[in-house]
């Protein structure tokens, strides 16, 4: 096949590694020299104690990369794997805020204020900021005297703009350096809220680098062989923590040609076949218990209509994989030019599992294709971008989304979408947002030759991102602080994983979780697990069933009663409840209310808002000033309900049905007057304005379950049903708005 023909070998590949690291240069994209390191003295000088580098990647299924069973090209990673340990049953918590919380203060996520995004929902453990009683692995390493130093993804405080708040930006908690994006999500080409230090930069009027090509993954790279070069250059005394957080493989995607050429024609057999690939080679590799099950399919290649765009889609996302492992092989290549590489722990793990979000799978306007010319005014170099989904590229083209354009270029914007995303996380249910293990499995490659005596073996020990503190502060000889400024701070929830290292048992009693109303305990081999708040629980063995394909609750009423009483004293002590005031708990009443009437601003919780479950309802909104952009009314979230809303001045009606998004929209500009939406329990839509239908369309969708979150007027402040930012407020004028369930 010709992917084969385009594969480097394994020794070629790390000698070009190598040869362009030593010059700090990507030979492809022409990048400037950040600095210069002569010396070989190990950077340590005296001090024994390890250097570590803790890399985080994104959205990432756990069967992604070489060494896991993935198709993707990762040789860095694998040689890393096959000469260390690769961790078989390493959990994340579902999500990328919560999880950057857990990796950064080996805390649950909600015990350091970040239970759900970036948003305060008036609980303690939901705050959207990392609060005053954890410590970061910066701030405990500096006071061990190792440098600390931070590279890419932030995304653990609400206050990203350039002259707000910045309490929880890196060089606040406990970083001498950062480099990246304190966002969760932006262009490869043009990221937004991009930082230095505590300096916002525009990446075009940067002085101190300026590549050929700006990509964000080469850049987040670069950096961090340069922070290894001036501690070696600055500080070769004492040892360094480094925390490498790659935005590779999050939506939108995007990645250089050359290395998307690299990928054509390896996912031609479709999603069943690639799936079924991948089981047998993580098989081999033993990565998988022999007994392992395929779970059910969740899309069907078959039915595919835009199949050269599906394609492409997934050959950008393994493009994105390859070159980060080409990054992370440029930073081995720097720790071997400052010999040290043999006493530095790598530690690489991902946030969350395989993304089926359908951001950008969708035209934003209806017939849009490509531009021949720029329609948009450039953007100044020094203009700083501002935007999640930015509106145009910086030189005027306009991003674009759907399947009429190919995903990889800097103007398009767009997810690959739930069936690879399936396929990210063969052989398992479910995705990110969830707790089954689909959507919170992890690989953990683990490497330290001096530390490390096992080579290339797999550890089957479970093991949790609250791990990542523990297993530094004991390989650091740290001490972990009791209170600091007058505050109490909690104690470390994790175990060190040093004990695995040395083939020994690590002692815990269970683990816990819970996203978005998902939740889950493990203890030894049984899994406890729910979808929502109102979800039933299911019970696993996961010795035997790790796919969760057997419920065995209704056997065992006793296990789910004893695990489910854990679950609840975890979530009683860790901050978990309620579950976030738009998640009550599972026995929370709903409204029993049939007529509504709202206003702009109104935001009900879940219990006040209308039950619609299985419901037919008619909405209707007094339009008093035309609007542009934004949301009327929505309820729900990412997992199920639906929004009214204009974008680019299309009139927009989404449903989230089980995670997935089915949508319609019309030119139509919404004028003053009565706009009534009705939609049937069937799935079907009918929207006019005045006597004139806009929409009367069936959608795939249903609304058969009580959405977990609230209903808001003029904005969606929770989860978001649709593709836009939390920010998307109306901005136009509402009068009455008003429900009936009929």
């Amino acid at each position: 096949m010709s992917w084969i023909i385009h594969r480097l070998s394994f020794v070629n590949r790390l000698l070009l590694v190598a040869v362009v690291s030593s010059a700090c240069l990507h030979a492809s994209s022409g990048h400037a020299v950040l600095t210069s390191a002569t010396s070989r003295e190990p950077i340590n000088g005296g001090d024994e104690r390890p250097n570590i580098i803790v890399i985080l990647s994104d959205d990432m299924g756990y069967s992604d990369i070489g060494c896991y069973g993935g198709e993707a090209e990762t040789p860095v990673l694998d040689s890393l794997a096959n000469n260390g340990i690769r961790f078989t049953q390493f959990y994340n918590t579902a999500r990328c805020c919560p999880t950057r919380a857990s990796l950064l203060t080996g805390l649950y996520p909600h015990q350091a204020g970040i239970g759900w995004m970036m948003n305060d929902n008036g609980y303690d453990g939901y705050r959207g900021e990392l609060n005053q009683q954890c410590r970061t692995l910066g701030e405990v390493m500096r006071s061990a005297g190792y440098g600390t130093y931070a590279v890419g993804k932030w995304h653990v405080t609400k206050s990203v703009k350039p002259d707000g708040p910045k309490d929880n930006w890196p060089l606040q908690r406990g970083f001498d350096r950062f480099y990246g994006t304190i966002h969760g999500a932006g262009s490869f080409f043009d990221p937004n809220s991009l930082t230095r230090d505590n300096a916002q930069i525009s990446p075009f009027a940067d002085p101190e680098y300026q590549p050929e090509t700006y990509y964000y993954t080469d850049a987040i790279s670069d950096h961090a062989v340069r922070f290894i070069q001036e501690h070696q250059q600055q500080t070769s005394g004492k040892p360094f923590l480094m925390y490498v957080a790659y935005t590779a493989a999050h939506w939108p995607m995007h990645a250089l040609p050359e290395d998307i050429a690299r990928y054509k024609g390896r996912f031609d057999a479709g999603y069943d076949q690639l799936r079924a690939e991948r089981l047998q080679r993580m098989l081999k590799l033993g990565v998988i218990d022999p007994t392992a099950q395929m779970s059910p399919a969740d899309e069907d290649w078959g039915s595919v209509s835009n199949r050269e765009w599906e394609l492409r889609c997934m050959e950008v996302y393994a493009a994105m994989i390859d070159r980060m492992d080409q990054g992370i092989g440029r930073i081995t290549s720097a720790l071997n030019k400052a010999d040290c590489f043999d006493n530095t722990l790598i530690l690489f793990m991902q946030d969350n599992g395989g993304c089926a979000e359908g951001l950008g799978r969708n035209s934003r306007r209806q017939g849009e294709v490509r531009a021949q010319q720029a329609t948009m005014p450039a953007m100044a170099a020094d203009e700083l971008q501002f935007d999640m989904i930015p509106k145009q590229t910086r030189d005027g083209f306009p991003v674009l989304q759907g399947p009429r354009v190919m995903p990889g270029a800097a103007d398009t914007y767009i997810a690959y979408g739930r069936g690879w995303a399936n396929v990210s996380n063969t052989p398992f249910r479910e995705y990110k947002h969830w707790v089954h293990e689909g959507g919170i499995s992890t690989p953990l490659v683990a490497h330290w030759p001096k530390g490390i005596r096992r080579s290339g073996v797999l550890e089957h020990q479970p093991g949790h991102l609250i791990d990542i503190m523990a297993t530094c502060v004991d390989v650091a000889q740290a001490d972990y602080p009791h209170e600091a400024n007058g505050t109490a701070i909690k104690p470390l929830e994790g175990k060190s994983l040093r004990p695995a290292f040395d083939g020994q048992t690590i002692e815990r009693d269970a683990l816990y979780w819970e996203h978005e109303g998902n939740r889950a305990v493990r203890q030894g081999d049984w899994k406890l697990v729910a979808k929502g708040a109102d979800g039933p629980w299911e019970l696993y063995n996961i010795a035997s069933d790790r796919s969760e394909l057997q419920n065995l609750a209704a056997e065992m009423p006793y296990q789910v009663d004893r695990l489910s009483a854990m679950w609840q004293a975890w979530a009683e002590r860790a901050s978990v409840l309620p579950l976030t005031p738009y998640y009550k708990k599972a026995t929370a009443r709903t409204s029993d209310r049939k007529e509504f009437r709202l206003q702009q601003g109104d935001d009900l919780g879940r219990d006040e808002a209308p039950n619609i479950a299985d419901k037919a309802f008619r909405i209707s909104v007094d339009v008093r000033q035309p609007g542009t952009a934004g949301v009327i009314i929505a309820q729900g979230g990412t997992a199920a309900g639906y929004s009214l809303y204009v974008h680019h001045g299309q009139l927009c009606f989404a449903v989230r049905d089980d995670g997935r998004l089915s949508q319609v929209s019309c030119a139509a500009p919404v004028a003053p007057g009565k706009l009534l939406l009705d939609w049937g329990r069937q799935g079907r839509v009918v929207i006019r304005l005045g006597d004139h239908v806009l929409i009367d369309k069936k959608l795939a969708g249903r609304l058969d379950a009580m959405p977990l979150d609230g209903l808001q007027v003029g904005t969606d402040q929770s989860g978001l049903v649709g593709e836009y930012d939390s920010d998307f407020n109306f901005n136009g004028q509402l009068g009455h708005v008003e429900l009936t369930i009929h």
